[in-house]
This record gives structure tokens, sequence and C-alpha cells, in this order.
């Protein structure tokens, strides 16, 4: 089968999934509070995803490696971040009702499985063999999707608070946890996505120490990575400290998220596709 083939039926399912729920949950209007949660996914939408899941990442698989090099830049790394993010939304939705986050993350699913048909990835990937620079980008992808998580996640208590002061909740909102819990949720996303990203950049020093003999290279990725581990730090501070809750807390997480993926995503879509460069 053809990759672009494979990539083109993950984004079909995943498409496919989002209009069933969409025809079957998410059309309806807006309803006046109080309002009856909707049934929750059934087992054979939770399944379809997880074939879905399973197509996106066989599309992956192709994509990363030509059999004799492994491919890696800024469509790769979407679609991996996403996969992850994805998957483990899947798992988490075992154990809590997140049915919403479906809204914003089948559509973009969908897009970021479709992303690396479109942009032949030109970057080789160097030191594969090296076990230090595998713990680094296996870190590396980890935090990225969780923060992608916690960035979904953000934008839909977003929308629900928005909706609450409104006094008009629509029936998909209105079938998520009480704020309080998805608030719970999100730090919980959040701590684990830091200390990923802690590891990351330790990793990075030292693999960057044995590669080019110098601890940190700074330039524009390393500045954006540092960057937004300082906000997502400074948001965990304010989080134990000051108690920071609500419209704070979600502008800090979106803003780190944004500025996250400037570091890798946004500096090799520049050399990639802006300047037509591979290195």
């Amino acid at each position: 089968m053809s990759p672009i083939v494979i990539h083109v039926l993950a984004a079909a399912l995943y498409t496919a999934l989002g209009f069933h729920l969409w025809r079957t949950r998410w059309r309806a209007g807006s309803v006046n509070l109080p309002i009856t949660p909707l049934q929750t996914m059934q087992r054979w939408e939770r399944a379809a995803l997880l074939i879905a899941l399973i197509v996106h990442a066989a599309s992956i698989r192709f994509a990363l490696f030509d059999g004799v090099h492994l491919h890696f830049g800024f469509a790769l790394a979407l679609s991996v971040m996403v996969w992850l993010a994805m998957a483990l939304y899947w798992i988490e939705s075992l154990y809590a009702r997140l049915d919403g986050l479906l809204v914003i993350g089948l559509p973009v699913a969908a897009i970021a499985s479709l992303l690396p048909g479109l942009f032949v990835e030109p970057h080789v990937l160097a030191n594969i063999g090296s076990p230090a620079f595998r713990l680094h980008l296996l870190t590396a992808m980890l935090a990225y999707s969780f923060f992608t998580l916690a960035a979904l996640h953000a934008l839909l208590m977003a929308a629900t608070e928005r909706s609450l002061h409104q006094g008009r909740l629509s029936p998909t909102l209105a079938g998520l946890p009480p704020l309080l819990t998805m608030e719970t949720i999100l730090f919980r996303l959040i701590h684990i996505a830091f200390a990923l990203l802690s590891i990351t950049l330790v990793s990075g020093i030292f693999f960057s120490e044995y590669l080019f003999g110098q601890a940190l290279r700074f330039d524009h990725k390393t500045f954006f990575a540092v960057l937004s581990w300082l906000i997502f730090a400074a948001l965990l501070i304010g989080r134990h400290v000051y108690g920071w809750r609500g419209r704070i807390a979600l502008r800090w997480t979106l803003t780190g998220f944004v500025t996250l993926l400037l570091a890798y995503v946004g500096s090799r879509f520049v050399l990639e596709v802006i300047l037509n460069r591979g290195a």
C-alpha cells in the first residue's frame, strides 16, 4: 500500500468518526441550563478511534523510515505529537469523561495525519543509534504530546467557562466533568509534561556536549525551549504558591504551549517550507 494512501486513510477514519459524533451528539443547539449530560462514547466508537490511531501509527512508521534513513521534520513532529496526545486521551478516557476533547482533537488529528504525506521530510536524523539521542527524542515527543493534550484541555475549559457565564451550555460541553475536576486533570497533565520537558532539556545538554563539545548551543530552538520551560515553571509556582486557576492558568498554559511549538516545529517549518532547506 502506498504511504500516501495510509495517510489519507488515517485522516478519513478520524473525519468519519468526527462526522458521526457531530451528527449524533454535537450538532444539537445550545440549551438553557440545567441540561442532561450526553451519553458517553459507545464501545464501537472507542474501538473506531483505536483503529484510527493504529492506522495513523502505521502512516507515521512509513513516513519516518525509508528503509535506510530516519526522516524527521515539522510535519512528522506534529503528526507524532498529535498521535501521542490522542493515544493518551484514549487511555485517559477510560477513567474520566472527556469526550468533549474530541470536538477539537479529531479535526486536529485528521489534519496532522495528512501532513507527512503533503510535506515529505527532507531532514535526516543523524546519531539515531545513540541511546542518549533516542532518550532525548522520546522524552521530547512525550513532553510535546502531554502539552498538546493540556492545550486542547485548556481550550475546552475556556469554552465551557464562557458558556457557563452566558448561561447557555451546548450538550457536548454539558457532558464534561465539573470545571474543578477538569482543572485538576489539566494540572496533572502539566506536571507530567513539565517533568518530561525538564528531562528533555537536561538530556539535550548532555547530548549536545557529547556531539558538539559544548554543553548548550544557544539558538532559536534552545531559546524557545528554555522560555517555555520558564513559563510552565512560573505557572506551577503560581498554582502552588498563589493558587492560580481559571483564566490565568489557561492563558499561561496556552502561552507556554505556543512557545514550545516554536522551539522545534516552528523552526523546522521555517527551514523546510519557507527557506526550503532540509538541514
